[in-house]
Order: structure tokens, then C-alpha cells, then sequence
């Protein structure tokens, strides 16, 4: 069984993760500017916690973005980092995808179901915009149906009075009067860290592991809306689902 470490510092919050063969360690902490000094320390203690060296884990996960643009920097630079001097791959995490996996787990911990869950992330961005995404569960591991992108809130509007969401997690709720509907709503997350391990875990194994040298931040402020295209694409999605259309 692989043994993966994780970090995200996408958000305010820092999260760290090791999981696997019989461990599983996890950490939530204050990040932002701190996070580029607590990185490397945090992550060294919990591999000295779990009596592991750095040649012992099988990849590095990092939160990939969208978010805060130092974060995402510090994530991805200290992976690299880790996993050159390991000689071990990278996992490029999509952190608004962690965000839809810890409403998953907020589901399960409810005793409810997880089957069919579809899940918008809307992650307060600043300067009144939205990180934006939209996430399907297939039972093994999520499916993007509509990739991160940063919008204004009034196109984000306008797309859910077309299309009612049936569940929206992200900092998102609390920031800005989103009306959602009936949806269910996630504003907080239980445990950033618990739920970047499991996704670090579901990446592994889909095959998702590449070369340090390709981990890059993502970025999206130069997209500032949905387009006509991704908007109609998020219709066609939705349609073909509730008639049984394969796609």
C-alpha cells in the first residue's frame, strides 16, 4: 500500500496529510503568511511522529489552486522540493475539488449516503469574485464537470437561477448573499486536512502521479466569468444525467 503526504496552502488555512500502511496523521493550521515558514517544519515533525523518512513516502500531493497566489506558490515549490530530494513523484491536487471532498465526508459523518453527489465549490476569491467549480462523485473518485475558474457574482447568479445547485460548499456562502435555493449548504469544512489526504489517495490511484519538474500552481485570474460555452455545457451535463444520457 503507498504511503502519501500531502500539503495545501491554498486558502488562509494550512492543511497537512500522511496517510497510508497503517498511518494516518493530519494537521489543520493557520497558513497564510505562515504557512511558508511552518511548511517544512510541520511536514519533517509528522514524518518523525509516524517514524517514517522522506524516502518512505510514494508521492507528494500539493494543492495545486485556485487560491491565494503565495500560497499556491509556497505548496508547490515545497513539494517540488520534498520530492526532488525524495526522487519521488508529484500529485497536482485541485483545491477546490478538496473542498467538494470534505462536504463528501461531512455526508458520510451525517450517516448518510455519498452516492450521486454533486457538488458546486464557491471559494471567496477577494475583490468581491468567486473561485468557481463544479465536482461529481463516481463512487472511487471525483470527476470535474466544470473546471476552476474565477468569476463575478452576478454571472454566477444568473447560472444558478437557470440551473438550481443541490449542493454548494466554500468559504463562498459566508462571504457574499448567495442564493442557492434548496441546495444543501457546506460554508465551513470539517477538516481541510483529512479531506486532502483521502484526495491525494484517490489521485494515486487513478494514476495520477507525475514528475516533480511538471508541478505547477494553477492559476485563473485572468478568467473572470463563465462563458456561454461552459455555462451551456454545465446545462448539457445536468440534462443528460437527469435522462440517463451517457456522456
Amino acid at each position: 500500500m503507498s504511503v502519501l503526504l500531502a500539503l495545501d496552502s491554498s486558502t488562509e488555512h494550512m492543511a497537512l496529510a500522511l496517510v497510508g500502511q497503517g498511518h494516518a496523521a493530519f494537521v489543520d493550521a493557520d497558513g497564510g503568511a505562515l504557512a511558508s515558514q511552518r511548511l517544512v517544519p510541520d511536514v519533517m515533525a509528522l514524518l518523525k511522529q509516524a517514524g517514517l523518512p522522506l524516502v518512505a513516502v510514494d508521492a507528494v500531493g500539493f494543492g495545486r489552486g485556485p487560491g491565494a497566489f503565495t500560497g499556491l506558490r509556497t505548496a508547490c515549490s515545497v513539494a517540488q522540493g520534498l520530492a526532488f530530494g525524495a526522487g519521488k513523484p508529484v500529485l497536482a491536487l485541485d483545491s477546490l475539488m478538496l473542498v467538494a471532498e470534505d462536504a463528501r465526508q461531512q455526508v458520510l459523518a451525517a450517516g448518510e449516503s455519498d452516492a450521486s453527489l454533486d457538488v458546486w465549490v464557491a471559494m471567496d476569491a477577494r475583490m468581491n469574485q468567486i473561485y468557481l467549480g463544479r465536482y461529481r462523485w463516481g463512487g472511487a473518485r471525483w470527476s470535474t464537470v466544470v473546471e476552476p475558474l474565477l468569476t463575478d457574482l452576478d454571472p454566477l447568479r444568473a447560472l444558478w437561477r437557470e440551473e438550481s445547485p443541490t449542493i454548494v460548499a466554500g468559504s463562498a456562502l459566508g462571504a457574499f448573499e448567495l442564493e442557492t435555493g434548496a441546495a444543501r449548504r457546506f460554508p465551513t469544512t470539517a477538516s481541510r486536512a483529512r479531506a486532502l489526504g483521502a484526495l491525494a489517495q484517490q489521485a494515486f490511484d487513478a494514476g495520477l502521479a507525475e514528475d516533480a519538474a511538471n508541478a505547477l500552481p494553477l492559476y485563473v485570474r485572468d478568467k473572470v466569468a463563465l462563458t456561454t460555452a461552459e455555462r451551456e455545457a454545465a446545462k448539457a451535463a445536468t440534462l443528460a444525467d437527469t435522462q440517463g444520457v451517457p456522456r
